[in-house]
């Protein structure tokens, strides 16, 4: 049985990435910093929707995205209690703009920064080294959830723009050091998905919810954190094993 680490678990695509990896079989090592933070405006996720995932397939883990040292008591939780680590997926992310970039506040420039970016680079420099400890020949996946905004430019969201723009650089880098290995690295990029960041991006664009963006996707809908979740366990699993530095959208035809 393979096991994955997920962060970002307790909610959106975090959870329904854990779920469907738990109903096909693997098993979880799910994590979440499960406390608000305060440079950014809007709540994140709880404890108590961590440990709603947990199962006999499924532990949780409190940690910090952007830890080296939570981190690795997570990747530690794997290989202890299940053995090693097959897959390593960075989900955690936050959003924060509504002004110009000029105009945007250190502190959220750099809660976006160190999350949505530093805390994929941090995952990958704990994780990958588990996921090499696998005996070859190994089937090893690092995945990252990037998304639309690394590639379409999104007025007062630079910020994320950038750090999602990195994980696409991040994984094609990783892609090209793990050759060889076994290991492969990728990144799916979501469109507008019905979570809680899009219900902060809509305040911060002043809509009066989320469903104002489903007219930007020519599917003309939002996407279910399912459907992200679908194309993160693909790629975790040993199916995808023709694909590395690959950015796959899952974006509702956002980036046409």
């Amino acid at each position: 049985m393979r096991t994955a680490l997920v962060t970002g678990a307790a909610r959106g695509i975090g959870a329904a990435t854990v779920r469907a990896l738990a109903a096909d079989g693997w098993n979880v090592v799910a994590t979440d910093r499960c406390a608000d933070d305060p440079r950014l405006p809007y709540r994140l996720g709880t404890r108590a929707e961590l440990e709603a995932l947990a199962s006999d397939a499924v532990s949780v883990c409190v940690a910090d995205t952007t830890s080296v040292d939570d981190l690795r008591r997570a990747v530690a939780l794997a290989e202890e209690r299940y053995g090693g680590l097959d897959a390593a997926l960075a989900v955690a992310g936050v959003v924060a703009g509504g002004v110009p970039l000029w105009e945007q506040p250190d502190a959220e420039i750099d809660a976006v920064l160190e999350v949505d970016l530093i805390g994929v680079m941090t995952l990958a420099r704990v994780a990958i080294p588990a996921l090499l400890r696998r005996p070859a020949p190994r089937a090893g996946r690092f995945v990252a959830v990037s998304s639309a905004a690394a590639t379409r430019g999104l007025p007062m969201l630079s910020a994320y723009c950038a750090a999602k723009a990195g994980v696409n650089g991040l994984v094609r880098g990783l892609a090209a050091e793990l050759r060889g290995t076994g290991v492969t690295a990728s990144c799916v990029s979501p469109g507008s998905t019905r979570t809680p960041v899009l219900d902060e991006s809509a305040r911060l664009y002043g809509l009066a919810d989320a469903e104002h963006f489903a007219w930007q996707q020519p599917l003309e809908r939002l996407l279910e954190p399912e459907e992200v979740a679908a194309a993160l366990v693909w790629l975790a699993s040993e199916a995808s094993s023709g694909v590395t530095g690959a950015d796959v959208a899952v974006d509702g035809g956002l980036a046409l």
